[in-house]
């Protein structure tokens, strides 16, 4: 959590997604919910925030994908798991562990986020957005900044189809 001083209001969360494919340079993709503090406005992402996420790495990556979850409340919802099962023919979802950020490479992204923002102090939740974006922008375009997050997992790249 990043404070931004003034009103003590508003929040951004980011939604990011770690692609890995053999042959292919790594790919990050993220997606902002700016929460302004305004009542009635919410707070987080929706289920359908997320489902248009991994339509939208779908449709960039031209490719079948293999999603893994972490046992986030709204991953779970059954809109999610019905969506995923009118989309088998090119989405496979894995759900992650309980407790083990260990396993998700997408935690390194943050990890890097994180250390950028360190000695930050935001103007503002504008300022803060802009800072936030600039900073993931950097890091989409070197891949192996998105490279270095898989290793730390343990988890490999392996060959199979979904389907």
């Amino acid at each position: 959590m990043v404070r931004v001083r003034g009103r003590n209001r508003g929040r951004v969360n980011i939604a990011g997604v770690v692609c890995y494919r053999a042959g292919h340079r790594s790919r990050f993709f993220f997606k902002l919910h700016i929460w302004h503090g305004r009542r009635g406005e919410p707070k987080a992402f929706s289920w359908r925030q997320y489902r248009d996420l991994i339509v939208m790495t779908h449709l960039q990556l031209g490719t079948p994908v293999v999603w893994c979850w972490d046992n986030l409340n709204v991953h779970l919802v059954k809109e999610l798991a019905d969506f995923a099962e009118e989309h088998k023919n090119w989405l496979q979802i894995f759900q992650m562990p309980s407790y083990a950020p260990e396993l998700n490479p997408a935690e390194g992204i943050w990890s890097l986020l994180k250390r950028h923002l360190a000695d930050f102090a935001a103007a503002d939740l504008t300022h803060l957005t802009r800072v936030i974006k600039r900073k993931l922008k950097k890091i989409q375009y070197r891949p192996h900044l998105v490279d270095g997050c898989l290793p730390p997992t343990g988890l490999t790249m392996g060959c199979s189809r979904v389907g």
